[in-house]
Formats: C-alpha cells, sequence, structure tokens
C-alpha cells in the first residue's frame, strides 16, 4: 500500500494532479503559485502576480480570484485526506481592497469550515504584500463521491521525492535544496 503521508505533503501531491490534469492552472498559475503550508482543514498559499493574472488596471484581475477561490476550495478540501475533492455547487468573492499588481506577491488561506456528508464548505482569504484583506471568499463543494478516499494517500506519480524543498531568496531567484545531496527530478506543489 501507498504510504500515507503528511497534509502538506498529500496537498502538494493534489496540486501536482492539478497542474498535470487540468487545463486551467498550469495555463493560468504555473510556477507562480505555491502551497506554502497545509495542516487539517487549512491550507496556506501564495502567488508571484504576472502580468496574466491582471485587468486593464493592472492590478489582480477579480477572475483569478475567482479561480483561486476555486482552487483553495478544492484543495481546503484535499487537506482533509481526500484525493478526489468533489465538484463546484457555489462560489462567491467578495474584492475588498486592491490585491496587488504584477511583481507583487499575494498570500491567501483556505479553510475547510464545514464538511458533511454530501457538502463541503469552504472559505478562501487573500492578502495583498502589505498584509491587508484584500478579498475573500466561499466554495461549497459537492463531495459525496469522496468518502471512501480519505486516508491522505496519494498516486505515486504526483507525490514528489520527500527530500525536495524549494524555497526562494530575497531576489526571488530559485534555489533547489536538497537534503540528501543528490539531485531530484521531482516537482511538488511549485514551491
Amino acid at each position: 500500500m501507498p504510504p500515507r503521508l503528511t497534509p502538506l505533503r498529500f496537498v502538494r501531491s493534489v496540486m501536482n494532479s492539478f497542474t498535470k490534469d487540468s487545463g486551467l492552472e498550469p495555463r493560468l498559475l504555473g510556477e507562480h503559485f505555491r502551497v506554502t503550508n497545509a495542516t487539517n482543514g487549512t491550507v496556506d498559499f501564495e502567488l508571484d502576480i504576472q502580468k496574466q493574472h491582471t485587468n486593464r488596471l493592472k492590478t489582480i484581475h477579480g477572475g483569478t480570484l475567482a479561480s483561486l477561490v476555486d482552487l483553495g476550495g478544492s484543495l481546503a478540501v484535499a487537506s482533509t485526506g481526500r484525493f478526489a475533492t468533489g465538484v463546484s455547487t457555489d462560489l462567491n468573492v467578495t474584492y475588498i481592497a486592491p490585491g496587488g499588481v504584477v511583481g507583487d506577491r499575494m498570500t491567501g488561506q483556505a479553510v475547510c469550515d464545514k464538511m458533511g456528508r454530501t457538502l463541503a464548505y469552504t472559505t478562501v482569504k487573500f492578502f495583498n504584500k502589505n498584509g491587508e484583506l484584500a478579498a475573500r471568499g466561499s466554495h461549497t463543494k459537492y463531495v459525496s463521491k469522496t468518502w471512501e478516499n480519505e486516508d491522505y494517500v496519494a498516486p505515486a506519480e504526483f507525490v514528489a521525492p520527500e527530500e525536495e524543498q524549494v524555497d526562494k531568496d530575497e531576489l526571488g531567484t530559485l534555489n533547489k535544496t536538497i537534503t540528501t545531496g543528490r539531485e531530484s527530478s521531482g516537482v511538488w506543489g511549485r514551491s
């Protein structure tokens, strides 16, 4: 049997699945989106805002945030141990303050507020580079077919090697830290 993963590693595996199998996430977000932390029911993430994320006023587009509410809600459901995250039934976004411009890093947190037998209720909050609440969203998902799949086990093709860790330094360049001293080709959650 495949190993049981930590919530963070599991959510990154689910994100790898979105990146590999979806058309939207890799095209819209690419390597600019990262899952930074995950516990049971909560996922923290960040987005380095690029031109494709902005509107004609050169600020982050409301549609980008709506897509992130959808993705964030799915990842919050995944953080409860489900690789299958259900389907959307409702999505709402409230825009509160400017979210950022190209070059800014927006952070966010997605929370699974309630997991029922058929529906999961999630909340996603976005913070601009100054730490101000920029937007919040809610996302309801139909999850009744996901119950047999809540064990933090992901298909091996989406699980990155445990020893690979990727961080960004102050200049924004990508540095790989390989704790075992050997190069790895795995990619996880773009983080």
